[in-house]
Order: C-alpha cells, then sequence, then structure tokens
C-alpha cells in the first residue's frame, strides 16, 4: 500500500485528481476519498500531497476553485476542471494506457534480449 505519492511515478497523483474532477467539482476531502475508494484503500492521499497537486493544477491552469459549503456545511474549496484541464485529463490518460501496455510488454518477455557489445 502507498501512503503517499512517493511511491507513484510522478504525475499520477495529477492523473487521478483528473479523473476525479472529470465527474464536477469536489473539495480536496472528497478527491482524497474517490482515490482511496477507487483504489480499493491501496492509495491514501494525504493533505501534504494533495494540496501541493491542486496547487500544481491550478498554476497550468488545468483546474480552477471556488469557495462552496460542503455536504457538512462548511466552507470548503471547491476544484473543477477547465476546458484546458479536460484536454490534458484526456491525453495523459491514454498516455497511462500507453505506458501500462509497454511495462506489460517487458514484464511478459519470455526471455532476456540479447544485446550487442559497442566496441
Amino acid at each position: 500500500m502507498f501512503v503517499d505519492e512517493r511511491g507513484l511515478l510522478q504525475g499520477t497523483l495529477e492523473l487521478l485528481i483528473l479523473k476525479t474532477l472529470s465527474w464536477g467539482p469536489a473539495h480536496g476531502y472528497g478527491i482524497a476519498s474517490w482515490i482511496e475508494q477507487a483504489t480499493g484503500d491501496a492509495l491514501r492521499v494525504e493533505e501534504g500531497s494533495l494540496y501541493p497537486a491542486l496547487h500544481r493544477l491550478e498554476r497550468k491552469g488545468w483546474v480552477a476553485a471556488d469557495w462552496g459549503v460542503s455536504e457538512n456545511n462548511r466552507k470548503a474549496k471547491f476544484y473543477r476542471l477547465t476546458r484546458e484541464g479536460r484536454t490534458q485529463f484526456r491525453a495523459k490518460a491514454r498516455g497511462w494506457d500507453r505506458l501500462v501496455a509497454v511495462v506489460g510488454m517487458a514484464l511478459a518477455a519470455p526471455a532476456r534480449p540479447r544485446v550487442t557489445e559497442v566496441t
């Protein structure tokens, strides 16, 4: 189980945040909860990882935020995808699918490749 994003490939947390927001606005706790639920609690996103990632996404222009009231009647910042964020989410999801496929190919390789020595 990963306690935070240190064990994840760079950008994976951002991709998961973009996926979460693809269904509509959410506050930080809701984003973290969905990621934990969707991964069967294999990935736990701590505040120290989540909020810096959200701020990076805001600086990139992929996410925008507005203050609102949560379901617990508390003031909360709600994050939503921008048009550019939707475009980036689709592109990053395709890239992730490709990465999974090629890593899978390498892991399924039946033998070590022959390497010719360079002289």
